[in-house]
């Protein structure tokens, strides 16, 4: 008979056949969804997305519109969170950002020249948003006019770093002290004249 059939058969599929169960999910606010109480992760960017999630005995894939975004191991304990560590990556880069905005605008606030010093930072610093860090944190210990000052000093001596306004401020700082009340004892001093010792002649 499989003579007979064998010119009747077809090939079998390429792929083995694809038992996962299809479910419609929409990812929380914490870039996470929910599978039998657990929550899985998917790429921060893809928050509060409608997704596919297709699940296995062994494993879950989520896809955003056919493309494969995230990849677990399933688990059958109750009440656990899953994260991969590639997942959070655009989020913490995006408060980083935001982070150093607020910095950079209240670095502008310092001074009126706080623009130019931020462009010779550029030019001369490998790294200008630490100096502007360090230099924003010495205007909470400082104040803004000594800082705005010591920028003022900075384009006159062409000197742009934070040590400089660090150095400078500090030594504006240090308290010299007072001066003691004079006290002369003698005459010359005190402003009399000596008379020199004589013997009057007679």
């Amino acid at each position: 008979m499989l003579r007979e059939e064998r010119d009747c058969l077809t090939p079998l599929p390429p792929h083995p056949y694809d038992i996962a169960t299809f479910s419609q999910v929409r990812a929380s606010r914490q870039f996470r969804v929910t599978l039998d109480t657990n929550r899985y992760s998917v790429p921060a960017e893809y928050a509060g997305e409608q997704l596919t999630m297709k699940v296995y005995t062994n494993r879950l894939c989520i896809y955003h519109q056919n493309k494969l975004i995230a990849r677990h191991v399933r688990s059958y304990d109750r009440l656990k969170d899953f994260e991969l560590p590639d997942h959070p990556k655009q989020l913490l880069a995006q408060r980083r950002k935001a982070r150093n905005q607020k910095v950079f605008m209240r670095f502008l606030t310092l001074s009126e020249k706080a623009d130019a010093y931020y462009k010779q930072l550029q030019q001369r610093r490998m790294n200008p948003l630490h100096h502007i860090r360090q230099i924003v944190g010495l205007s909470e210990i400082y104040g803004h006019e000594a800082v705005a000052r010591a920028m003022e000093d900075a384009f006159a001596f062409q000197a742009f770093s934070c040590e400089y306004i660090a150095n400078l401020l500090e030594q504006r700082a240090r308290k010299l002290p007072e001066p003691s009340a004079l006290h002369l004892t003698r005459r010359q001093d005190r402003g009399g004249s000596a008379l020199p010792n004589y013997k009057p002649s007679l």
